[in-house]
C-alpha cells in the first residue's frame, strides 16, 4: 500500500462527503439568504428566527435526500470492505 494509494482512497472519502452533505448545506444556505434579507428589510433581529428555518430546511433535506445519501455512503462502505483484502497485503 503506497502513500499515493492512501491519499487517494481520502481523497474518495472526502469528495463522498462533500457530495452527501451539499444538498442540506445549499438549502441551509439559501434559507438563511432569504432570512438575513427578510431581517434586514424589517429590522428584526432575533436569533431565532435565523436559526429555526435552517434546521427545518436541513431536517427537509435529510427526508428527500436521505434514500440517496444513504445509497452513497452504503456503495463507498461495501467497496471498501470488498477491496480490505487489497488494502491489507
Amino acid at each position: 500500500m503506497t502513500s499515493n494509494f492512501i491519499i487517494g482512497l481520502a481523497a474518495e472519502a472526502v469528495w463522498i462527503v462533500l457530495k452527501v452533505s451539499a444538498p442540506m448545506i445549499l438549502l441551509a444556505l439559501a434559507i438563511g439568504l432569504i432570512v438575513s434579507i427578510l431581517q434586514a428589510t424589517t429590522q428584526i433581529q432575533e436569533q431565532t428566527l435565523a436559526f429555526v428555518p435552517k434546521i427545518v430546511a436541513v431536517f427537509v433535506a435529510l427526508l428527500i435526500f436521505g434514500e440517496w445519501i444513504l445509497t452513497v455512503l452504503v456503495d463507498f462502505t461495501t467497496n471498501l470492505f470488498n477491496n480490505l483484502y487489497l488494502f491489507i497485503g
